[in-house]
C-alpha cells in the first residue's frame, strides 16, 4: 500500500508543480498589484481592493466554467479516444469567447455595486475605473482557460508554469512603470495596475496559442487544423458540467468578496487590512488548487481507463497529501503573520488588523485544503451540482448570515455580541462556512465512490451470467 500511495503521489505532483508555479504566478499579479499600490497610497490601495473583489469574483467564476473542459478531454484521454479531442477544443474555444464577452459586459455593470457602499468619493471613482479598464484582458482570460484545461487534460502542464511566469514579469514590469509613473509615463495609481494586468491577459493568450502550435506533443490533438462554426449542442453539453463548478466558485468567491464590500463602511484602514489578509490566504490556496487541477485530471484519466476502484484511491490519496499541506500553512501564517502584514504595507494600523485576520486565516487552512480537492475529485467523476448546492448552502447559509450578525452586530440580529467584531466577525464566519463544505463534500465523496464501485461489479456479475 505505501508503495501504491507513494506513486499515485508522484504522478500527481509531476502534473501539479508546474501547475502550482503557474497559478502562484497568476495570482502573483494580483499580490504585485496590491503591494506595489500600498506604497503609493491607502486610497489607491482601497481601490485595488474594492476593484478586484468585484473583478475576482467574475475571474475564478469564469475559470470554474472552462474547467469543465479539462474533465471532458482528460476522460477522452484515459480512455485513448484521442481524434475526439480537435472537435471538443473547436467547440470549447467558441465557449470561452462566448463567456468571456458576458463576463466583460457583466464586470462593467457590476461597478454600480459601489454606489450603495457609502465610500469617499475618491475612492469610488478610482475603483471604478480599475474595474471598467480591467475587465478588457475578460475575452482573453477566458480562452487562454480553455487551452490551459486542454495542456493540463494531457499532463502537459509546463507550458502552463512558463507562459504565467512571463505574464507575472510582465505585470511587475508595467505596473512600475505605470503606478508610480517611471520612464516618463504618467502615475496612473490604481488605473496603471488595471492597464497591466488587463494587457497581460492578452499576452498569456497569445503566448498559448503560440506553443501549441510550436510544440509537437500537441499534433496528435492540434485543434486548429480548419474553422468550425459553433455546435450549441457539444457547447450545451460542456455548460452542463461547466456551469455549476462555475456556480460553485461563484458562491465560494463571492462570499470572500462580499465579506470585502461589507468591511467597507469600516473604513479605509478595514479594507485594506481585510485585503491584505484575503490577498495572501488566496496565494497560499494555490498549493492545494493545484493539486486539485492535478487531482481533477487523474480521476478523470483513471475513470476513462475503467478503473473505478482505483478512482477512488486516487481521489484520497489527492486529499490527503492537500491536508498535511495544510497542516504547514497553517503553522507559518500563524507564527509569521505580523512579517507578512509589513511586507504587504508601512501603516501601522492596517499591519495590526491584518495580523489578526491572517490568525484566522490560519484556522480554516485544513478546511479550505480539504473542500477544494474534494470538489476537485468529483469534477473527476462529472459530477458538478451537488457540489454546487453545498457551497451555496455553506457560503450563503453559514458564512455570510454568522459574519454578518456578527460583524455588523444590530440589536434586531439574535445572539449577536455586544459590539460588532467587524472584519474579524466576518472572518469566522468563513472559518465555519468553509468548515461545513468539506464535512458535506467528504461524505458525498465516500458515498458516491463506494456506490460507482458497486454498479462496476453489479455490471461484471451480470456479464459473468
Amino acid at each position: 500500500m505505501k508503495t501504491q500511495i507513494r506513486s499515485e503521489v508522484a504522478k500527481l505532483w509531476q502534473i501539479a508543480w508546474p501547475v502550482l508555479i503557474g497559478q502562484l504566478a497568476t495570482v502573483g499579479m494580483s499580490v504585485a498589484d496590491v503591494a506595489m499600490t500600498g506604497h503609493l497610497s491607502a486610497h489607491d490601495l482601497a481601490a485595488v481592493a474594492l476593484g478586484t473583489s468585484l473583478w475576482s469574483i467574475i475571474l475564478v467564476t469564469v475559470m470554474g466554467i472552462m474547467i469543465s473542459i479539462n474533465a471532458v478531454v482528460a476522460h477522452e484521454v484515459g480512455a485513448a479516444s484521442f481524434d475526439k479531442i480537435p472537435h471538443i477544443m473547436r467547440q470549447s474555444m467558441w465557449m470561452a469567447f462566448g463567456v468571456g464577452i458576458i463576463a466583460c459586459l457583466l464586470l462593467n455593470m457590476s461597478t454600480y455595486v459601489f454606489n450603495f457602499l457609502q465610500l469617499e468619493a475618491a475612492v469610488q471613482d478610482k475603483a471604478t475605473e480599475f474595474v471598467r479598464v480591467i475587465s478588457i484582458g475578460m475575452p482573453a482570460f477566458a480562452m487562454y482557460r480553455a487551452l490551459y484545461s486542454y495542456t493540463t487534460s494531457l499532463s502537459q502542464t509546463k507550458p502552463v508554469m512558463i507562459i504565467a511566469l512571463a505574464g507575472l514579469a510582465f505585470n511587475i514590469i508595467m505596473n512600475w512603470l505605470l503606478i508610480y509613473g517611471h520612464a516618463g509615463l504618467p502615475q496612473l495609481g490604481s488605473t496603471g495596475c488595471a492597464v497591466a494586468t488587463g494587457l497581460g491577459m492578452w499576452l498569456m493568450l497569445g503566448a498559448m496559442l503560440w506553443w501549441i502550435h510550436r510544440s509537437p506533443t500537441y499534433q496528435q490533438t492540434f485543434p486548429f487544423t480548419h474553422k468550425e462554426l459553433p455546435k450549441w449542442r457539444e457547447i450545451r453539453a460542456m455548460l452542463k458540467i461547466g456551469l455549476p463548478i462555475g456556480v460553485t466558485y461563484f458562491a465560494e468567491v463571492s462570499a470572500f468578496c462580499a465579506v470585502g464590500l461589507l468591511v467597507a463602511r469600516f473604513g479605509v484602514v478595514a479594507i485594506s487590512a481585510n485585503q491584505i489578509a484575503l490577498n495572501f490566504s488566496s496565494l497560499i490556496f494555490m498549493v492545494p488548487m493545484s493539486l486539485g487541477i492535478a487531482l481533477t485530471t487523474r480521476v478523470s484519466q483513471t475513470l476513462g481507463e475503467g478503473k473505478v476502484s482505483h478512482a477512488r484511491f486516487v481521489s484520497w490519496t489527492g486529499v490527503g497529501v492537500s491536508l498535511i499541506f495544510a497542516v504547514f500553512s497553517a503553522t507559518f501564517m500563524s507564527l509569521f503573520r505580523y512579517q507578512v502584514a509589513a511586507a504587504y504595507t508601512s501603516d501601522p494600523a492596517v499591519q495590526e488588523v491584518t495580523a489578526s485576520l491572517l490568525l484566522l486565516a490560519a484556522i480554516f487552512q485544513l478546511s479550505d485544503a480539504a473542500q477544494v480537492t474534494l470538489s476537485c475529485a468529483l469534477r473527476g467523476y462529472k459530477v458538478t451540482r451537488t457540489p454546487m448546492l453545498i457551497h451555496i448552502m455553506a457560503f450563503y447559509g453559514v458564512a455570510l448570515p454568522v459574519g454578518c450578525v456578527l460583524g455588523l452586530a444590530s440589536d434586531w440580529m439574535p445572539f449577536h455580541p455586544s459590539k460588532p467584531m467587524e472584519a474579524t466577525g466576518f472572518w469566522i464566519g468563513l472559518v465555519l462556512g468553509l468548515t461545513v463544505a468539506a464535512l458535506l463534500l467528504g461524505t458525498f465523496l465516500n458515498r458516491l465512490s463506494l456506490r460507482r464501485i458497486g454498479y462496476q461489479h453489479q455490471a461484471a456479475s451480470d456479464d459473468e451470467e
